[in-house]
């Protein structure tokens, strides 16, 4: 009898470390946010743009500010990874996911850019890179519930690759946000001849780049301005705010002349 009783306990632990174990391997594995930042490096984005590129990244992902939205969340932690893409071809997965909890984690993960050197410069591809960064979410070793792409680029032309529209709204059906930053650049220039109004940066990418859940593109007169807003954009991503488009605006003008 007293054997039997042994037998049935020792089946009932084993049991109870299985469902602990299961239950902490999936607590680890959840956490509150996949980003997938996606950094266009096609050939407008000349080497000086492209510095100030990964700088604003770095400092954006360790800002305090941007490591206390991280904090307030239920897990207190995201999962971020960080490509960089060009033509339909071209895209690298620079950084692969890495969780970020903390201003420790966020320095590793920000270590990173100033030792890999330049991916390309090709044409440019948003579909592709949009594609891309939908294929690292779904490889992603983490759960949230929200999953997001975060574009940024210097212009509008989707000059190779499939439809960006089409690239969008697959990535919609998968439940990922698409997110944008487009700066302002002199050397992109209009039919008449002069430089591309950056509202019209900003409203290509609202009718044919992003798309999902509270989705907003933000836009910088140059790369600059870039670093500070890709702080607010951080923020606004990371604790899921509302951002009108009268919010979004004011912002972009003070830092605009912040950054002067």
């Amino acid at each position: 009898m007293w054997g039997t009783i042994r037998v049935l306990f020792a089946i009932a632990m084993t049991a109870a470390v299985v469902v602990i174990n299961s239950t902490i391997s999936t607590w680890a594995t959840e956490v509150d946010l996949l980003l997938a930042l996606a950094a266009d490096v096609s050939r407008s984005v000349d080497q000086q743009k492209f510095n100030l590129q990964r700088k604003g990244y770095a400092a954006a992902i360790t800002n305090p500010r941007v490591i206390e939205a991280i904090r307030s969340g239920r897990h207190g932690r995201i999962a971020v990874c960080y490509i960089e893409w060009s033509g339909s071809i071209s895209q690298n997965l620079l950084i692969d996911w890495t969780v970020i909890s903390d201003a420790a984690s966020a320095r590793r993960f920000a270590s990173h850019f100033a030792e890999a050197p330049r991916s390309f410069s090709d044409f440019t591809s948003i579909s592709a890179g949009i594609d891309f960064a939908v294929a690292q979410i779904e490889r992603a070793p983490f759960e949230a519930k929200r999953r997001v792409i975060d574009i940024s680029s210097d212009g509008e032309d989707n000059n190779i690759g499939r439809e960006v529209t089409e690239a969008r709204d697959e990535a919609i059906t998968k439940g990922i946000t698409i997110n944008g930053i487009v700066v302002r650049d002199d050397t992109v220039l209009s039919e008449d001849g002069s430089p591309y109004p950056t509202m019209e940066l900003e409203r290509y990418y609202r009718d044919n780049v992003i798309g999902g859940p509270r989705a907003f593109v933000m836009a910088a007169e140059d790369f600059t301005a870039f670093g500070k807003l890709i702080i607010k954009k951080l923020i606004t991503e990371i604790a899921d705010l509302p951002l009108t488009n009268t919010a979004a605006n004011h912002s972009i003008t003070n830092l605009g002349k912040a950054a002067r």
